[in-house]
């Protein structure tokens, strides 16, 4: 199951089944367990800001950062995998520098933090390459018009 929750203010902004399908391409491409569940929040820099400072000790906005779990919940015994956390508004201001819908940069940074979910990295080049591919090979089977960051 995959659940998400949008901040009040970019509600209209948002359609939860862009991220819900972003999602789960990437799990089914890693063949993920069906029963495995995640929660996706959409909230502003300043959200990304504290949590940034707060877990990593960057007192600055990210577009997206994921928080691994891989606990079993007690009622369903589903794999929980973790929370990814979105920034909107950088989402918003990188897919109008790169030139493609939001919709296209909200769903890389979802396929990217199921990536980091599944224990995938991108701090040392092999493990960036591996990763960068299989973003971009998810992004193409949904049929995206980017393949992955504009910075790329």
């Amino acid at each position: 199951m995959i659940t998400v929750e949008i901040s009040d203010t970019f509600q209209e902004m948002v359609d939860p089944a862009w991220l819900e399908e972003a999602a789960q391409a990437a799990l089914s491409e890693e063949e993920a367990p069906e029963s495995s569940e995640l929660s996706i929040v959409i909230g502003d820099d300043e959200m990304l800001q504290t949590l940034n400072l707060q877990y990593l000790g960057i007192n600055s906005p990210t577009d997206v950062l994921s928080f691994p779990s891989e606990e079993k919940d007690p009622e369903s015994g589903n794999l929980y995998l973790g929370d990814i956390i979105l920034s909107y508004p950088r989402a918003s201001e990188q897919a109008e520098a790169g030139g493609h819908p939001v919709k296209a940069e909200l769903q890389l940074l979802v396929i990217h933090g199921v990536l980091h979910l599944l224990g995938y990295d991108h701090s040392e080049v092999e493990e960036r390459e591996l990763m960068w591919g299989k973003q971009a090979s998810i992004l193409i089977a949904l049929g995206s018009p980017i393949t992955g960051p504009a910075n790329e």
